[in-house]
């Protein structure tokens, strides 16, 4: 057993202890000491016997009584001092002579036992804590960690870098010294756009509680989201000019092809006898031309633009039974549901509902130009011609359906990609608009091909239900 330095306090209460076993002892063992010993003082004994027999029983006593005391008092103050150091959280120890043939020595065996489990936890705990620290240190996000006061307690790498001080400078100041008060309050996560003496831009804010030692702490993460959003920015341009570019070669190629016929046409001397018809013609796709690109830069403007909804109270039966009857290609059929209302931008919503029902409908009527019959799952009757909707409260939500049984999606990939379309007179934004609007409003567009059937199903779901 490794040596341990007593208290005052420790060594007192120790001593009390051992003089009490020893009086105890001596007491036990008192009569028959004095017994024994008158007894040689009684009989004829030459002095010299009586007092070496007399010194041998009160050697024998006293040697017994402190045997007795080493066979006490020894294990408990190993015992002790090994419960000291647990409680002092040195583990590095173990007791000596513990065996298995005596109580104490089994007690002895299960403190061993526990120093070494606890002396694996502890290890275990102190690899965790390292692992912890090298990757806080490593991480490319600022981690903060305050206390019920607002003082911070743990700062790593990235914190110093944001804050430019070191952690020494940091630890123990209040967040409205180091500037991060508003980070503290307010909803999390967000995005917040700061300014800081390590850097300046936007960073996405996650704030946690927990509690050490009993007491509740906040842990404050920030990650720079610039790289990122920088990144998604030259990805966004590299989109919008391949699709821009792709566009304008579409227009600008057949428009130069026929400006050269033309002005090879008007040098010719003398002129073809059809030459006004001839430019009538070039002219006319030249024009067409110019106003798909007129088309397509409105349509890039509206998508661009989009106002914030604005929220009122919007009967839902009511608005379905306005949005079909604006359909009057085909007759949309219209499946009951319950009286609803939802709270929501009525004319935003409603250009949702329009575009997915002349989807709808366009898809019904290429299907049919296609010569395909009405599709219907199996072991079901024929579908309704025309597009079909209807309505339900699903918890809190409301969940739109528009279907179909056109030709179905060929690649749904493309589905939300801003100007894809496989329309020929299409802009490619409908449905790009449609899932704006619904995440706007906090809400998800789904369109999908139909299970067991020819055709697609829209889904639209939106928060809110404010009645029914």
């Amino acid at each position: 057993m490794a040596d341990r330095t007593p208290t005052d306090q420790q060594t007192h209460r120790r001593l009390g202890y051992v003089r009490r076993v020893l009086l105890l002892a001596l007491l036990a063992g008192l009569p028959a000491v004095a017994i024994v010993a008158m007894w040689p003082w009684a009989s004829g004994w030459s002095p010299k016997l009586r007092a070496t027999v007399t010194l041998l029983v009160v050697g024998l006593w006293l040697g017994t009584v402190w045997a007795l005391r080493q066979r006490l008092v020894r294990p408990l103050q190993t015992l002790s001092n090994v419960l000291s150091g647990l409680r002092e959280g040195d583990y590095s120890f173990q007791a000596r002579g513990a065996t298995e043939d005596d109580p104490f020595g089994e007690v002895l065996l299960e403190v061993n036992a526990l120093v070494a489990t606890m002396r694996e936890h502890r290890l275990g705990a102190l690899e965790a804590t390292a692992l912890l620290r090298t990757v806080m240190a490593e991480i490319d996000v600022a981690v903060f960690a305050f206390d019920g006061h607002e003082r911070l307690r743990l700062v790593n790498r990235a914190g110093e870098r944001l804050l430019a001080q070191p952690a020494e400078r940091l630890l123990g100041r209040t967040a409205a010294e180091l500037g991060l008060e508003d980070c503290l309050d307010g909803e999390a996560p967000r995005t917040v756009r700061m300014r800081f003496p390590g850097g300046a831009g936007r960073w996405g804010l996650h704030r946690r509680h927990f509690r050490q030692g009993g007491l509740p702490h906040q842990l404050l993460v920030l990650s720079d989201l610039s790289r990122e959003l920088r990144e998604e920015e030259r990805l966004a341009w590299q989109r919008l000019v391949r699709v821009l570019g792709h566009e304008l070669n579409n227009s600008l190629a057949p428009v130069k092809s026929i400006a050269g016929s033309l002005d090879g046409l008007v040098q010719r001397d003398p002129l073809p006898p059809d030459w006004k018809a001839d430019m009538r013609d070039g002219l006319a796709v030249i024009a067409g031309r110019a106003e798909a690109l007129n088309r397509f830069v409105g349509a890039y403007a509206q998508l661009a633009k989009l106002p914030k909804p604005r929220p009122q109270p919007v009967p839902v039966g009511a608005l379905i039974s306005r949005v079909c009857s604006l359909e009057t290609r085909l007759p949309v059929t219209v499946a009951p549901g319950p009286e609803l209302t939802i709270s929501a931008d009525p004319d935003q919503l409603e250009q949702v509902l329009i575009n997915l029902v002349r989807n709808a409908a366009d898809a019904t009527l290429e299907a049919r130009a296609q010569g395909l019959p009405p599709a219907a799952p199996e072991g079901q009757a024929v579908a309704p011609a025309g597009p079909r909707l209807g309505w339900a409260k699903s918890g809190d939500s409301l969940e739109i359906w528009v279907e179909d049984d056109g030709p179905g999606i060929a690649n749904p990939a493309n589905l939300f990609v801003p100007f894809f379309t496989t329309k020929p007179k299409g802009s490619g934004i409908g449905l790009v608009l449609c899932r704006q609007i619904a995440e706007a409003h906090g809400g998800v567009l789904t369109v999908e091909n139909r299970a067991g059937a020819r055709g697609c199903l829209a889904r639209l779901r939106l928060p809110a239900v404010i009645g029914g």
